[in-house]
């Protein structure tokens, strides 16, 4: 079981729970851990009351310390236990309340119908549908036309990867912009030349005779693929001639 988030990432980033940092900051102290986390994935987070930052007169964002150590903790169970954000919340309420609660996980009945399990170590990864939608904050009209375009794609009738919650998330976010989802075909084409590309390296071990080399094949394709995140967006990057903070 998870302890109460303390001393996470972050930590180290001030020396005490009275320093402020802005969200470039926190963006920065994050990534070594979360390569793949972005400013829209953490204004997501607070959207959904999984933390809340203090705000300047201006309307800025600040963060504390332990608002970083919060923000670490509920990155690493979306990453490391697969929980959808609604449990994620409820979870860490509960550790605020002094409930000593076993970490639920996303498992799956003999029915086929989802539920939450304590268990010890991580599972598939999914989740549902009504979740998917209430975790993006979009209609069904909406994840029909992005499924269209492939940006979202069900494992199976009704069932989703818990990562398709941030992909909507993140389409909704650049609506907001006039970005419709027929504009992001072509980052789909690219992501799945990238995700083959990682194949390619990744599949002798996958097939090789040694279960440990076999099962060497699964760190490998998290480290290509974290690698190939941070290319990506430095590509981008550099044609834009900008650098996020």
């Amino acid at each position: 079981m998870l302890q109460t988030p303390r001393g996470g990432a972050g930590a180290g980033t001030a020396a005490t729970d009275g320093v402020l940092m802005s969200i470039g900051t926190v963006l920065n102290a994050l990534r070594d851990e979360f390569p793949d986390v972005t400013i829209s994935k953490i204004r997501f987070l607070e959207s959904e009351g999984l933390i809340e930052p203090q705000r300047t007169p201006s309307g800025y964002r600040k963060f504390s310390v332990r608002d970083v150590e919060r923000l670490g903790h509920v990155l690493r169970m979306q990453r490391d236990h697969y929980l959808p954000l609604k449990v994620i919340r409820e979870h860490l309420e509960a550790m605020e309340r002094g409930e000593a609660a076993p970490l639920p996980t996303v498992g799956r009945q003999r029915d086929g119908v989802h539920a939450l399990e304590p268990s010890d170590g991580p599972t598939v990864a999914r989740i549902g549908r009504p979740e998917l939608l209430a975790a993006a904050g979009i209609g069904e009209r909406e994840l029909e036309e992005w499924e269209s375009y492939g940006l979202v794609v069900p494992i199976e009738d009704g069932v989703y990867d818990a990562e398709a919650a941030t992909v909507a998330a993140l389409v909704a976010e650049l609506g907001r912009f006039g970005i419709e989802p027929r504009h992001l075909r072509v980052m789909k084409t690219a992501a799945d030349r990238e995700a083959g590309l990682v194949d390619q390296v990744v599949a002798p071990l996958r097939r090789h005779r040694n279960p440990q080399t076999r099962a060497h094949a699964e760190a490998r394709t998290k480290e290509l693929a974290g690698l190939a995140v941070r290319l990506h967006a430095a590509l981008v990057q550099t044609a834009l001639g900008v650098r996020l903070p």
